[in-house]
Order: structure tokens, then sequence, then C-alpha cells
């Protein structure tokens, strides 16, 4: 698996932990729709987050003649998943604002070593 998908996929762990968190009574189709992922990875990352124990699965549709609808809620390993998952993301994000600040820092420099005026760049775009 590639980094970026690996990096990806925990993404998307986070967001359904941050997700059920705060909504408990969320569907899988719910919880596509609201992070704006497949239903199929969904179901992935669900059935992947309940065998280790972050989340369970509760069937809520009552009556015999009714479709089982299944809610997920967080367990309290999840919660302690979810914060550390939290801290690593929000570091991810730290290094990558600070390496884009450098960067910003870098071409600035290089145009007005090159006698350009930022001002006026800024108005031609």
């Amino acid at each position: 698996m590639a980094k970026e998908e690996k990096y990806t996929l925990g993404e998307d762990i986070f967001n359904i932990l941050r997700l059920l968190s705060s909504q408990d009574d969320l569907t899988q189709r719910d919880v596509s729709s609201h992070l704006e992922i497949s239903l199929g990875k969904t179901n992935y990352l669900l059935k992947s987050l309940i065998k280790k124990n972050l989340i369970k699965a509760r069937n809520f549709s009552h009556g015999k003649d009714k479709l089982g609808k299944v809610r997920y809620i967080l367990t309290k390993s999840g919660l302690k998943q979810k914060i550390h998952l939290a801290y690593h993301f929000l570091k991810k994000k730290e290094e990558e604002y600070n390496r884009m600040r450098s960067e910003w820092s870098k071409l600035q420099q290089e145009l007005i070593a090159n006698g350009e005026e930022i001002e006026d760049i800024k108005a031609e775009v």
C-alpha cells in the first residue's frame, strides 16, 4: 500500500471516528454521505473499525417486516484512538503548514532577487 494511500485511509478513519463521536445515530449511508466517500469504502472502513473494537454496530429497526438498519457507536477504545489520531493529524498538518510557509518565503526571496515587485505580480494575477 502506497504511503499516500495509507495516509488517506488514516484520514478517513479519523474522520469516521470524529463524525461518530459527534453524532452516534448515523447509518452507513449517512457516514458515506457526510464524508463524501463511496459506500463500499465506508463499509470496508466500518467493518475494520468494528473488528478493532473501536466502534459497535447496533440494529435499531423495529418490527419483523422492516429491513435491519444499523447505527454505529464509538467505544471507549474508539474515543482514545480518535484522540491519538487527532494529535498525529494535527502534527502532520502543522508540518505541512511550516513547509508551505518556508516555500512561500523562498519564492518571495527569489522574486525580490530577480527585481520583481510582489505587489505588481499580485496585480497581474
